[in-house]
């Protein structure tokens, strides 16, 4: 039924598409390209119950904010842990880019979702987004988004093999004729490569590092095969022992020691889908390749590893990071296009 106060705001709202991810939210908007890539962080006062701060000001204050302010990531293995506080992030980000508008935005969105969420997940990813703001909601698997950003041929009558690993879950999937033929998805990633950085930390020099320096150990010097140059990097927290400061060097073969368990779970993930896959798709994927994307792309070697692993030819996406903001900010531009790949509208049925 047409709406004229829709109508209305839709001339004055940016039509969004989101990667709402475990460790950082990016946000498309139509005409524009990425705008917002910031943190899926929220500091909240715990008295008070009021936002501080969101996104890159909120991630500061982790481990650095006084007893009652807490810095929360409410998203946890690619869905909603929190809904309260995504609907006030996600409001956050739709008034941030239409910050030069008078009246109140109400913009289309598609937001990016795992694969393996269950239909109760979805709604709530849905809803967040329409008590956000939102005149209308839609959600897709971020398989398709990412594979629709890396610019493979979703809509053709050919496979294609995206491998999404971000920072709560690793997916793969086999899409054609605009669908997901077959996916897997494991909640290994990311956070888990960081945490068993962490543990490595504690088990072998007593010393007790933070996420921040356990990413920054990974993307510095963390790998998945063996690298031409290898290289060292430092660990700086506090000693279990003595509780004092501390410090030690590692090299990137103890790190990559230290990640192989994560590492190894995405690999044989990759290895059980192609098992799975149908020989036709299979003969398609073996001339394409396979396709990574997610912030998990960029660990150095893996994509080396998993072409040993798999006698397939792999690649990275460009610019991996931001492939599943792409995908929906292209998706919400063209939602005629990808209709058969959005999962559900407004009312929870696909669109028409």
């Amino acid at each position: 039924m047409f709406n004229p106060l829709n109508a209305i705001f839709g001339l004055f709202s940016r039509d969004l598409g989101i990667d709402l991810g475990t460790a950082n939210t990016l946000v498309h908007v139509r005409g524009k390209g990425i705008v917002i890539s910031e943190p899926s962080v929220v500091a909240i006062d715990r008295k008070t119950k009021n936002v501080l701060a969101v996104g890159a000001e909120a991630k500061a204050m982790v481990g650095r904010t006084p007893a009652n302010i807490v810095a929360v990531r409410p998203l946890k293995d690619g869905v909603i842990a929190d809904f309260d506080v995504v609907e006030r992030m996600l409001r956050y980000f739709i008034n941030k880019v239409h910050s030069q508008t008078v009246l109140r935005p109400r913009p289309r969105v598609v937001v990016g979702i795992p694969s393996g969420v269950t239909e109760v997940e979805k709604r709530a990813a849905k809803n967040a987004a329409i008590s956000a703001g939102a005149r209308e909601a839609y959600t897709i698997e971020e398989p398709v988004a990412a594979a629709v950003g890396a610019g493979l041929p979703v809509n053709e009558a050919v496979g294609s093999m995206i491998v999404d690993i971000g920072g709560g879950t690793t997916e793969v999937a086999v899409i054609s004729l605009g669908g997901i033929v077959l996916n897997h998805s494991i909640r290994t990633a990311g956070d888990e490569i960081d945490e068993a950085v962490i543990q490595y930390a504690r088990r072998e020099h007593n010393l007790f590092i933070g996420e921040r320096m356990a990413e920054s150990a990974k993307m510095a010097a963390g790998s998945a095969f063996p690298l031409e140059e290898e290289r060292r990097v430092s660990l700086r927290g506090r000693d279990i022992l003595t509780g004092l400061p501390k410090q030690v060097e590692v090299s990137s073969v103890e790190l990559r020691e230290a990640i192989s368990g994560p590492i190894d779970s995405i690999v044989e993930v990759v290895k059980v889908a192609l098992e799975e896959t149908p020989p036709e798709l299979v003969a398609d994927i073996m001339e394409r390749g396979i396709t990574l994307a997610g912030g998990g792309a960029l660990l150095l070697g893996l994509d080396r590893r998993l072409t040993v692993e798999t006698k397939m030819p792999v690649h990275v996406a460009d610019d991996p990071l931001t492939c599943v903001a792409r995908g929906t900010g292209r998706v919400v531009e063209s939602i005629e296009e990808f209709r058969t790949a959005l999962l559900t509208s407004r009312d929870g049925r696909r669109p028409k």
